[in-house]
């Protein structure tokens, strides 16, 4: 198998806070030499150095990252927020250039990094379509072949020949992903957009990317649905800090992945509003039966244990959690008071809560959590603490599960049949 994708010891550094350059003319350049001296005297005055304007803060987004993809690979990349996902992808499709390293590229990229990505916002759905393949180095009558195909695709027929400033976000995304996809590029670069898009939306750009991996091209994808990974993806890249932390077999690095939020004695401490009496450090959570921290079963009873720590002792301790969704929506809510509170003395402490049937739908949580005691909030952590994610079966009681995707927890209810003449007719609406 040959290579699709050659990266070597690739770094991209920004510079923060430096000082915006701009073109002068010559009689900016001329006041701007006869006013120095003075602005260096005002400088000194304030107490500031000569040039702390001009004086800028480095930042790596991505430093000394190395891997080989083979062709016909679907690589799924995976990582928090700020970890340099998407500066990795924009150096592959060749936006941005990399401060050092090297990127060798066997094939013709197509790529889907933003909304309308590629697309003049003056020209109409129909030229942007012939624009895009005539950039990937098609001819006319290879894009005439496909063009057909990518409309169906997009369900933008209608507004086909409006130009593109006029789309809504969802349709950019639309025509924008089918273009990409359907102009046969033996590289597909696929980032977060497609969260843009709605559930049925979803469902087909990942049956589309399926059916391009199929075909024997290369695909990488950059998604924080961590089971659209696993089911799509055979290999797996963890990006940290900018760095590689894992690669290899895409569950093998998804489980690391999960498992990395999931240790009580993490080096990173959690930011907190408060430490002066009490701190939640940690939070992980499993199914009560599984062997592993991060993973849960729908419908399997869950654990969810807490870390505190003491620096004085604590009474009527109420602990506070809410499960978030992806994008930071909060789903649910649960107290320990007035049902239990914690007496705690100096030192570390686990608290555990269970639930017996846990109904959310597949995907990536998180949870929130706060501390209170006789009604004084003591510590409220900034950010999110027990990232978990929620699998399933292909078929979960008799539900496929492509049906659960539309929601975030599945009811299970109990059913009863009954004749029209044992309920009381006023009891119908």
């Amino acid at each position: 198998m040959s290579t699709a994708i050659e990266v070597v010891n690739l770094s991209k550094e920004y510079r923060i806070g430096a000082k915006q350059t701009q073109f002068n003319t010559l009689r900016d350049t001329v006041m701007d030499l006869a006013t120095a001296p003075f602005r260096r005297l005002s400088n000194l005055m304030h107490g500031e150095a000569y040039g702390a304007a001009e004086l800028s803060e480095s930042l790596w987004a991505l430093r000394d990252v190395s891997f080989t993809v083979q062709q016909g690979d679907v690589v799924g990349i995976i990582g928090r927020n700020g970890a340099g996902k998407s500066t990795l992808l924009k150096i592959l499709s060749q936006i941005t250039e990399p401060t050092q390293g090297q990127v060798r590229l066997y094939g013709r990229v197509g790529s889907l990094l933003e909304v309308g990505t590629g697309f003049h916002p003056e020209l109409t759905g129909r030229e942007n379509i012939y624009l895009n393949g005539a950039i990937l180095g098609m001819s006319r009558a290879d894009i005439r072949r496909k063009f057909d195909e990518i409309v169906d695709f997009s369900g933008v027929e209608k507004f086909l020949d409006t130009p593109v400033k006029h789309y809504s976000s969802g349709m950019g995304l639309r025509l924008g992903f089918a273009v990409a996809a359907h102009l046969e590029p033996d590289i597909l670069i696929v980032d977060e957009v497609l969260a843009v898009g709605d559930a049925e939306f979803q469902k087909k750009c990942l049956g589309k990317m399926s059916d391009v991996a199929g075909e024997g091209r290369t695909v990488l994808f950059v998604s924080h649905n961590l089971q659209a990974v696993r089911m799509l993806c055979k290999y797996g890249i963890w990006l940290e800090g900018g760095k590689v932390v894992q690669q290899g077999e895409v569950s093998t690095v998804v489980n690391q992945y999960l498992g990395a939020s999931q240790h009580f004695d993490s080096p990173s401490p959690v930011q907190t509003t408060s430490q002066k009496q009490i701190s939640l450090t940690a939070v992980r959570v499993k199914s009560t039966n599984a062997p592993e921290w991060g993973l849960v079963q729908v419908g399997e009873p869950i654990l969810v244990e807490f870390k505190v720590v003491c620096q004085k002792p604590i009474t009527n301790l109420n602990l506070g959690f809410g499960l978030r969704s992806e994008s930071g929506d909060t789903l649910a809510i649960c107290y320990s008071a007035p049902y239990q509170t914690f007496d705690l003395e100096v030192g570390a402490h686990i608290i555990q809560a269970q639930f017996s049937q846990f109904n959310a739908t597949p995907g990536v949580y998180t949870i929130g959590t706060r501390l209170e005691a006789n009604g004084i909030e003591l510590d409220w952590p900034r950010v999110d603490l027990g990232q978990f994610e929620v699998i399933t079966n292909e078929v979960l009681y008799g539900i496929r599960q492509e049906s659960l995707i539309n929601g975030k927890f599945f009811l299970l209810p109990e059913w009863k049949q009954m004749t029209y003449q044992e309920v009381s007719h006023e009891a119908i609406l």
